[in-house]
């Protein structure tokens, strides 16, 4: 009870309470961007050495440094210290070059878009549980395959929206409404194409298609669309997904959904669209029987779908061990029961535990965006090694349903 001016004052509601410590967070978070990210709140990717090039492209560095020198290609920033520096963009376009020159197989490992009769690769990311490293597993994949040349759609579908955050979007202040998925997967005349809410991001040839609450409206509506018939046929809730991302089908090799941690109507709509399904999990039972009921509830749900003219085109499943500590006996335990299960739907590297990775994840940057120096050097390494050995298998999984020698 507040007394104030000889008046007393009613206590807040447990609403009241909320929406002010939203409102107190909301706007700190606001401030913490801007700190992060001034003037403009904009966040910009890192430019790369000429070794880092060679590497992304996989030539010699030599080969980069003799471009220059030839004055073919774009033209690096020179640093005070003579070294070269370039940009995401420009290293595409030094894979343009470069590409022009080969034949083959020599010319698709240089750049590895999309060739005619391959088909747009879907990555669902997805998990019954929170805490299952689905936003920072979407994340990193998102990053690796836009660096190593593949045009990528990157589609949050959480209402929390973490992976936007990621990409420096704040929900409440950049997003504005219609601006989501919702907006091209509604069934009025609010309807938009795809088109209209993908924005582009700091990283050349990765775009995103941002979330937040209003994402949630979509579990809402499908109901009432089933009820009045207008989700049947093609414009079925679980055909939606697959649909909208026709819509774009040209302009992308891959898309990566980040999908929310519950099994509602999104994300049986990502499954179906999806070539590639990608389950993160933490190695501790109570994780291992949470991902029993979503794998339980996806098959439940995936059977009436089938059962009611829904073709499922899975290429591959893989379960991804997430947040793994080797030295954790229990740990080790629980990754060989999934293997022994599972088998080769297993991916053979897990992703380590790193405080490289917390460390980044509190900048909300990817271990790709870090610039050398900023954590430790042999911390930061491991931590790498172990995501592009993750990203890595992906990456051949993609390449194999296209038909592409590994």
């Amino acid at each position: 009870m507040e007394y104030g001016n000889n008046t007393l004052l009613r206590e807040e509601t447990p609403s009241e309470k909320i929406s002010r410590y939203s409102q107190l967070l909301s706007g700190q978070l606001h401030r913490l961007r801007q700190e992060l990210y001034p003037p403009e709140a904009h966040k910009l990717l890192r430019s790369f050495s000429s070794v880092d090039v060679a590497r992304l492209i996989g030539v010699s560095e030599s080969t980069i440094r003799q471009l220059d020198l030839d004055g073919e290609g774009p033209t690096p920033t020179r640093l005070a210290n003579g070294r070269r520096s370039y940009t995401l963009q420009q290293i595409n376009a030094i894979r343009e070059v470069l590409a022009a020159r080969k034949k083959g197989d020599e010319a698709v490992n240089i750049l590895p878009r999309r060739r005619d009769g391959e088909k747009l690769q879907v990555i669902a990311c997805a998990n019954f549980k929170g805490g299952s490293a689905k936003t920072t597993t979407s994340t990193h994949l998102a990053h690796y395959l836009a660096l190593r040349g593949y045009r990528v759609l990157a589609i949050d579908l959480d209402p929390q929206a973490s992976l936007s955050a990621m990409f420096g979007v704040q929900p409440e202040f950049d997003v504005e409404p219609n601006c989501t998925l919702f907006g091209a997967l509604r069934y009025d005349d609010g309807r938009r194409t795809l088109g209209d809410v993908i924005r582009p991001t700091y990283f050349d040839n990765l775009d995103l298609v941002p979330a937040n609450l209003e994402l949630a409206e979509f579990e809402h509506i499908v109901p009432t669309a089933i009820a009045s018939g207008a989700s049947t046929g093609e414009n079925i809730f679980f055909r939606r997904i697959r649909n909208v991302l026709n819509e774009v089908d040209d302009r992308y090799d891959v898309v990566v959904i980040d999908c929310p941690p519950q099994l509602g109507f999104l994300t049986l709509g990502a499954l179906f669209a999806s070539t590639g399904l990608l389950i993160t999990l933490h190695p501790q039972m109570l994780d291992l029987a949470s991902c029993n009921q979503f794998l339980g509830m996806s098959s439940d749900l995936m059977a009436v779908i089938e059962n009611n003219g829904g073709e499922m085109n899975l290429d591959w499943m893989r379960f991804l061990v997430t947040r793994h500590n080797p030295n954790d006996s229990p740990q080790t335990r629980v990754v060989g029961l999934l293997r022994a299960l599972f088998g080769e739907d297993v991916l053979t590297s897990p992703a380590l535990e790193s405080t490289a990775v917390a460390n980044a994840g509190l900048e909300k940057k990817s271990l790709y965006e870090l610039e050398p120096g900023a954590i430790g050097r042999e911390t930061l390494k491991r931590a790498l090694e172990s995501m592009d050995s993750v990203n890595r298998e992906i990456e051949d999984l993609l390449r194999s349903s296209w038909g592409r020698a590994l």
